[in-house]
């Protein structure tokens, strides 16, 4: 019996996520081609892994306690080359490997990209635009080295098992509203407009929510966008006010486009989350954190409330 680790990998991503179709996602791979790994798998172990009992419309999956036992294999085996890694960079004082790397647009434009650039040439970025659920599913199961994530400064931190997230800055929201609409000095002034909603779940979304609990106002959320330079393109049309984190903000700004900074409005913060286990990250994934952090810190706002531009 000679088990092929490629496979015991696709096995552990079926573990960690849940399902073939969670494994699928996070390793860029087809359901069908998930089953496959892991029948070919069974096929040298000589024995089922996946209980196919579960298998249904969603694809739920279960592992049989042979598959529990090889995920468990398939995990230290991970440690062992994670560490082999870590040792051959002590020995020869150069990091090198490939870094996954999951973000969102406006964080890989400040961030990621800098940071690419900065890690040097042995270690090889690689940069996955993702949103924060579907990310932490992709990270959990081994398709990611790194994510970063956004949430409402205003909310807790959420619980996850099995990650570490540090913060890496806050990103303060702005009201950015048509410069058609002439002189607005004011949230209040703006109550009875149009306004750039998000998804659910979204911190757009979060925003609105919170600027109508504090005015007692419902909003006219006449619009619904998925990213900020879509909502900003509305604004510039002169069809909504949007809530905007500095980040989003163009360089240089649209002259169609006033920004009114509001204390009120709060701020979403940033957080770079990272698997658990001892021997995460890899000396390259540590490397390219300390980089997206140095970017962070070069982003800070200094005390009148502007971000220093990037050259």
């Amino acid at each position: 019996m000679r088990l092929d680790p490629r496979r015991l990998a696709v096995l552990r991503a079926v573990a960690d996520a849940g399902s073939v179709l969670g494994a699928a996602a996070a390793l860029h791979l087809t359901p069908s081609a998930v089953s496959q790994h892991v029948a070919r798998l069974e096929a040298e172990a000589g024995v089922t892994l996946l209980d196919r009992s579960r298998l249904g419309g969603r694809r739920a999956a279960g592992l049989t306690p042979a598959g529990k036992l090889l995920a468990r294999h398939a995990g230290r085996l991970a440690g062992v080359l994670a560490e082999a890694e870590r040792d051959l960079a002590a020995l020869t004082g150069q990091v090198a490997g490939t870094v996954r790397v999951g973000a969102f647009p406006t964080t890989i434009r400040h961030l990621v990209a800098p940071a690419a650039v900065a890690a040097g040439p042995h270690v090889r970025v690689r940069v996955q635009q993702i949103e924060s659920d579907p990310g932490l599913a992709a990270l959990r199961a081994g398709a990611l080295d790194l994510l970063i994530v956004d949430r409402d400064a205003a909310d807790p931190a959420p619980q996850r098992p099995g990650l570490s997230a540090s913060p890496l800055l806050l990103d303060p929201y702005q009201l950015a509203v048509p410069a058609a609409w002439g002189a607005v000095d004011s949230v209040e002034a703006l109550l009875g407009r149009a306004w750039v909603d998000g998804p659910p779940g979204s911190v757009a979304r979060r925003s609105l929510d919170r600027i109508a609990g504090q005015h007692g106002a419902a909003l006219e959320r006449a619009h619904e966008c998925l990213e900020y330079p879509a909502a900003l393109s509305v604004v510039a049309a002169g069809l909504a006010v949007a809530v905007v984190p500095a980040l989003a903000l163009p360089d240089p700004p649209d002259s169609r486009v006033r920004l009114l900074p509001a204390a009120v409005l709060g701020a979403r913060r940033l957080d770079l989350v990272h698997r658990a286990g001892r021997h995460e990250p890899s000396p390259a994934a540590r490397l390219v954190a300390d980089e997206i952090r140095a970017a962070a810190l070069d982003l800070e706002p200094d005390r009148t409330g502007h971000r220093p531009s990037r050259t």
